[in-house]
């Protein structure tokens, strides 16, 4: 099997462009013992970047993934995320410190602002070099910004050293695709895909299935494939299942065709217009 490519962030440390997701994961602790399993079989496939977030079952995703990379710390590009409420220059510095404690570990090394709030976005970039400063995250960037948000942000002073921006990217949702995804490219900016794989109901579409009949794989692989087949994107699926860490990791080997381009989006139409960014 071949390697994870690399994709990089501004900033310049190289990423694995498949890494490992895990909203929902903590909810119920029946499941623990699998998702760890999970995670750490994605890790030993190379899917080395994993993302969680405060707000992630309050907590319970973050002690999940501390369970995942006990031992193996170093081997792992590890995000967190702030939640909007906590993006006050204090707050955010407390809420990192209650992160890093979850996790069990002395840095993160992408922290994210999960979304706009209320408090300005210069306090919050204040606190991100105050914990860079200390050694307590590696960089910082931001999730759910449109071009705007983007633009703004760029406006301030430190604003331009944002690393990557997470939104949602999939088959059904592609308004990215219209003006955030080039103008993030331009600026060398690169996108994290959540779930790149939607809520999974598209991948009974006859018109994938065929797509994915031709090349011998599933619907999914087809429409993970797709997602990652940008150079400046990085999917972070959540799987649970071992057979579906195995086939999100396939699906990085498989290289959608020029037909295979255009039966998509002839499937699941491309933005013609500005559309407003999809959150979930």
């Amino acid at each position: 099997m071949p390697g994870i490519r690399a994709i990089s962030l501004a900033g310049g440390v190289d990423v694995p462009a498949l890494g490992q997701g895990t909203w929902y994961m903590g909810d119920d602790g029946r499941h623990a013992a699998d998702e760890v399993a999970a995670l750490r079989l994605g890790l030993d496939l190379g899917m080395t970047l994993i993302d969680t977030a405060e707000m992630y079952a309050n907590g319970g995703a973050e002690k999940i993934v501390r369970e995942a990379i006990d031992g193996r710390r170093d081997d792992v590009f590890l995000v967190s995320k702030v939640l909007p409420s906590n993006a006050s220059r204090q707050r955010t510095i407390a809420a990192c410190e209650a992160s890093l404690k979850r996790l069990g570990t002395d840095r993160i090394d992408l922290y994210l602002l999960h979304w706009r709030g209320g408090t300005p976005l210069a306090e919050t970039i204040e606190a991100f070099e105050t914990l860079q400063a200390a050694g307590k995250i590696g960089h910082w960037g931001v999730s759910n910004f449109d071009t705007d948000d983007m633009d703004e942000l760029a406006g301030l002073a430190g604003g331009k050293a944002v690393a990557a921006n997470q939104v949602l990217y999939n088959l059904e949702s592609r308004g990215i695709e219209f003006d955030l995804l080039p103008t993030l490219r331009a600026a060398r900016v690169p996108v994290m895909a959540y779930s790149p794989l939607g809520q999974g109901g598209f991948v009974d579409d006859p018109r994938l299935k065929a797509i994915a009949a031709r090349h011998g794989v599933s619907a999914t692989q087809v429409a993970l494939a797709w997602v990652l087949r940008h150079d400046n994107v990085i999917a972070i699926p959540k799987a649970v299942r071992p057979e579906h860490v195995q086939a999100n990791r396939a699906a990085l080997d498989l290289v959608p065709t020029t037909q295979d381009i255009a039966e998509i989006d002839a499937a699941f139409a491309p933005p013609r217009r500005k559309m407003p960014l999809e959150m979930i």
